[in-house]
């Protein structure tokens, strides 16, 4: 977490996607509320989770060379890191990629194009259930 400046703690997000203006309006969105940290693949992902421990992850599915289920897998089979909430943010319908995202854990799955007060209402969820 990292301190605001009234000395309240911001919880810390990792958004991993391979699109840079979705990561833009990602942290655009959530900036005021939280301290968002950026990645644009889940190798990327893996590596900032060997050294830190966000309070949440967002996470893109269709993403190279490892697509988000893969970056999920392996986030799942980190020790210390396989209790990290994770939202799937992506443009993907499939029902079976859907299953696959369910089967690993994700505590919700949000359709892109998102809304930003849908977003940030989902995240509330997951800090405040």
């Amino acid at each position: 977490m990292s301190q605001t400046r009234g000395g309240n703690y911001k919880k810390r997000i990792l958004a991993v996607d391979d699109t840079a203006i979705v990561l833009t309006r990602i942290s655009n969105t959530l900036r005021d509320d939280y301290d968002v940290i950026m990645v644009n693949s889940g190798v990327r992902a893996l590596k900032y989770l060997e050294m830190e421990k966000p309070e949440l992850i967002l996470l893109d599915i269709k993403m190279a060379p490892m697509d988000g289920i893969e970056t999920l897998r392996q986030i799942r089979a980190m020790e210390n890191r396989a209790d990290i909430p994770v939202i799937m943010l992506t443009g993907v319908e499939d029902k079976d990629v859907v299953m696959a995202s369910a089967k690993l854990g994700v505590c919700d799955y949000i359709l892109k194009p998102f809304q930003s007060e849908e977003l940030l209402k989902r995240i509330h969820q997951v800090f405040n259930p």
